[in-house]
């Protein structure tokens, strides 16, 4: 299938880069994580699944994210939740299946709250939600807390690359947006694949996310030995067998 692509302008300086290809719906939308973007192994394999399939799908980067334009810094949950629903919007009709990865998960979540008559299906892929507060903040030792108080962004060591700088807007923002602070009014089928191995996000609030959600369809695969990526040729076969799953769940 033909992919094409595009920039959707925000109206506030930012323009979103994405990837479309058109086919039948509901539409798989991808959701990536913190620093991660449309490109990365999970997001490829779920587009060779939607051309194998003739299915509809979209990717995006946030702003400040991959190819899309604005600041890392700038950024905030709640931001980069408004440019989800504005490209799902702007680039998508009728039914939806999210897929989250990490902050992704998160991002899918506020979506499914926000857009709940379109979203078909969610799957969280190391969700994340309220990860600002409770793997962020939470985690700070006092001096931390206290640089990043005083000026306004810390930067903690990264096994993953450079630096992860973390802005106090970032976490003020989150603390606004969370999700696990009682019940979550989300009832569509819901999946969630976490690794045991995840040093990153703990696969315990993958079961915490579980026991908020209303939907009674709600499902949590746990990898043993899956890290936080979840990118091996065996966690994306399974990303793509959950995903087919709802398909046909859904009639799809």
């Amino acid at each position: 299938m033909t992919e094409t692509t595009g920039r959707l302008d925000r109206g506030n300086g930012a323009e979103l880069a994405w990837i479309r290809q058109e086919g039948r719906g509901p539409t798989i939308v991808f959701l990536p994580g913190f620093r991660s973007d449309m490109t990365g192994d999970k997001a490829t394999s779920l587009a060779a699944l939607c051309a194998e399939r003739g299915l509809a799908m979209l990717r995006f980067d946030y702003s400040g994210h991959g190819a899309s334009s604005g600041n890392f810094l700038d950024g905030t949950i709640g931001a980069w939740a408004a440019d989800a629903l504005a490209a799902i919007d702007a680039l998508t009709a009728g039914k939806l299946i999210l897929v989250g990865s990490s902050m992704g998960g998160w991002i899918a979540l506020l979506a499914a709250l926000a857009r709940p008559g379109r979203v078909a299906a969610l799957i969280g892929v190391a969700a994340a939600p309220d990860f600002t507060q409770r793997l962020m903040w939470d985690a700070m030792a006092p001096p931390e807390r206290a640089v990043l108080e005083r000026d306004g962004v810390l930067h903690v060591p990264s096994q993953y690359g450079d630096p992860t700088p973390i802005t106090l807007a970032l976490i003020r923002d989150g603390a606004q947006h969370r999700v696990l602070t009682g019940c979550i009014p989300i009832h569509c089928p819901v999946r969630l694949l976490h690794g045991q191995a995840d040093p990153d996000v703990p696969w315990e609030l993958a079961l915490d996310t579980a026991r908020q959600l209303e939907t009674p369809d709600c499902r949590v695969i746990l990898v043993k030995d899956g890290d936080h990526r979840l990118s091996r040729p065996s966690d994306l076969a399974l990303l793509r067998q959950t995903v087919a799953a709802l398909l046909a769940q859904d009639g799809a």
